[in-house]
């Protein structure tokens, strides 16, 4: 998909705006993850989250097969 020569010439002034490199990066500097925690992940946070998005988006979960393959390697 090809830029047209006007989103082209936009993107290209946005690029040289300071106040938008400014305003990034006062986002990216508050940035907030909620399951780091002391730059871990916190496994219980992600499976809450994992539960509630599937909980979300109606997802009704497969019913558990075992694997047949007796050596997998990676």
């Amino acid at each position: 998909m090809a830029l047209e020569q006007e989103e082209r010439q936009e993107l290209l002034r946005l690029a040289k705006s300071s106040t938008l490199r400014e305003d990034m990066h006062r986002l990216a500097s508050s940035r907030y993850n909620p399951l780091l925690i002391d730059g871990r992940v916190d496994l219980d946070r992600w499976l809450v989250f994992l539960n509630n998005y599937n909980e979300f988006i109606n997802h009704t979960p497969k019913p558990f097969r075992p694997m047949s393959d007796r050596v997998m390697k990676l």
